[in-house]
């Protein structure tokens, strides 16, 4: 579709990647409804996108709680009247091993509240924000586009990343079940799997080449990915030159995943 005029919300646009996605859109004339916890990051997102001549509000929710879900996308309805495109882009990372063992004792473990943070963010926090999006799709326009940004974790079993990982398979699928179901609405589902992307945070985690070498070789186009790589793909699985894809778990990792 072509999206002058159409309204794309985004989570966890606060700042990175989701901040990348909200700004790309508003040069391309898209009208902004973003979505983040932080309010100061969000509401700077949203000024960057009214400066380049488009609508852009802000609205505070937490992605992973229903009822802050249906307030935020009930208030979108009334401030547009309408939704267009969802990228379900917030998500969230806690590092921890299964068990942690010193000389042969297991000295800690990764607790329960971590697990289910990022089970609920990563996973839940999608199947909330895709159901009540498709609701109001097919209530006001009949049909949209809903891009769920996932990870090469797909393809990686991560050490330190058991929920991580484990939640990213899931949106994959998650993703395959939602294009079953919502494509006979006209609303095509499709995920993008990044490799590691130098946002700022991206940066400091990746710069120490003993981290970031060893990954590095194995990415054949040699570089990690840009927050722009990530947004044009998305931009295109929104538009109409997309119109026959649906359901697939697309790989932006520069042939990783091949390796």
């Amino acid at each position: 579709m072509d999206v002058r005029g159409k309204t794309i919300l985004v989570t966890g646009a606060g700042r990175g990647i989701g901040r990348s996605l909200a700004t790309h859109f508003a040069r391309k004339g898209a009208n902004l409804a973003l979505l983040d916890m932080n309010a100061d990051g969000v509401n700077e997102t949203a000024a960057d996108c009214a400066q380049l001549g488009v609508v852009a509000r802000s609205y505070i929710a937490n992605a992973a709680n229903e009822d802050s879900v249906v307030e935020a996308l009930d208030q979108v309805t009334a401030d547009f009247g309408r939704l267009d495109g969802l990228i379900n882009n917030a998500g969230i990372v806690r590092d921890a091993m299964l068990v942690k063992v010193r000389d042969g004792q297991v000295v800690g473990k990764m607790t329960l509240a971590q697990w289910q943070s990022v089970i609920d963010v990563n996973l839940t926090g999608v199947f909330l924000c895709a159901r009540e999006a498709a609701q109001r799709m097919i209530n006001s326009t009949g049909g949209g586009v809903i891009v769920n940004v996932s990870s090469m974790a797909r393809f990686q079993a991560l050490r330190d990343h058991a929920a991580y990982c484990a939640s990213k398979a899931g949106l994959d699928q998650l993703t395959a079940v939602m294009a079953v179901e919502l494509g006979e609405h006209g609303i095509r589902v499709n995920s993008v799997n990044p490799t590691i992307v130098l946002t700022e945070m991206g940066k400091r985690a990746w710069s120490d080449p003993a981290k970031g070498g060893p990954m590095l070789a194995r990415i054949p186009l040699g570089r990690f990915a840009e927050c722009e790589d990530i947004a044009s793909v998305v931009c295109f699985l929104l538009s109409d030159a997309a119109g026959m894809l649906n359901g697939l778990a697309l790989p932006i990792d520069g042939g990783f995943h091949t390796t």
